[in-house]
């Protein structure tokens, strides 16, 4: 329940603040621990143990870190436990950042501005964003904000809420990881496929619950149109977790995602999701941010039910050994 109680105070943190550029954050110094091994062990032979050595130290550094703080704070009282918590897992989410780097694309996007809204889009996707047109401005924002609502926001969460701050953080390391070495390039195909696959595995059960509830609370009269393009979709995108997020938004939408990107000048071109029911629009990118934010409030909500149950279910248990 304290994991619970500190989770629920991050996200009211990251309501508030953000995530200041003025504030030393976590995900910095995982960057820079993951780049100092990049550079020292990916290079000669046996380079896929090499890499899962690498990931290996930066989860065991980054766990064994955060927790002994945490066991600090908790050491002094549970209030300052719960704070200490809370202030670790507000580094892990990033509810209010993803929703104002959305308006920034969206704002420019709705008063014609092309450039600006390409500009700010290249700050949040790694396609190339210089030749994209608004329907292809809209899609990268849509298919980012999706995809983030669970890697960025409920993916956390739910780790917080199984382990509390330390196992939060751990599953931001293998995502920052994933982000950093995760490609399937030559440089780090055998370097960073620990990293590819870790990340595909702790985000497995997450992307598929945060899809469902996203489906479950805004479907509403397209809640069975959304259901089947979900489950007939999710399974087109490379990614198997990625899939799910971005099948959900484009059947409540009633847009088609995915299709043809292009990264470097090198065209990439993916199975698309959905149904073209309507034109893509800027106007979809402030309804994929409120999707996101309803999902994450009702996920929360979800995790303490399922945490209040578990509490329940332990407290009967032990009353009835005594008993």
């Amino acid at each position: 329940m304290t994991h619970l109680a500190a989770l629920t105070l991050a996200l009211f943190l990251d309501a508030l603040v953000g995530d200041p550029r003025w504030l030393p954050h976590p995900v910095r110094g995982m960057g820079m621990m993951i780049a100092w091994l990049d550079r020292r062990w990916n290079q000669g032979t046996k380079r896929r143990t090499k890499g899962a050595a690498a990931v290996a130290v930066v989860l065991a550094a980054v766990y064994g870190i955060s927790a002994f703080i945490v066991y600090v704070g908790y050491a002094l009282s549970v209030y300052v436990g719960v704070a200490i918590e809370a202030a670790l897992i507000f580094t892990a989410i990033a509810t209010k950042s993803l929703a104002e780097a959305a308006e920034d694309v969206r704002r420019p996007l709705e008063a014609g501005d092309l450039p600006a809204a390409r500009r700010a889009l290249s700050m949040i996707v790694g396609r190339d964003t210089e030749r994209l047109d608004e329907a292809g401005i809209t899609r990268a924002c849509v298919e980012t904000v999706a995809e983030n609502t669970s890697d960025g926001i409920t993916a956390p969460l739910f780790y917080a809420a199984l382990g509390g701050a330390p196992l939060a953080l751990l599953y931001r390391a293998v995502n920052t990881c994933d982000s950093m070495i995760g490609y399937k390039n030559e440089k780090y195909r055998e370097f960073g496929w620990a990293a590819a696959r870790l990340d595909d595995a702790l985000n497995y059960i997450p992307a598929r619950l945060t899809a469902l509830v996203m489906v479950l609370v805004f479907g509403g009269r397209r809640f069975r149109l959304a259901l089947s393009i979900l489950f007939r979709d999710a399974r087109r995108h490379p990614s198997p977790n990625s899939g799910w997020l971005e099948a959900a938004m484009a059947g409540l939408l009633g847009v088609q995602l995915g299709g043809t990107n292009t990264y470097g000048g090198v065209v990439s071109r993916r199975p698309t999701l959905g149904d073209p029911a309507a034109p893509l629009r800027a106007a979809h990118i402030r309804q994929a941010v409120r999707i996101m934010i309803g999902t994450v409030l009702v996920f929360t909500l979800l995790l303490w039910i399922g945490g209040i149950i578990v509490a329940l279910a332990g407290a009967w248990g032990e009353s009835a050994r005594v008993v």
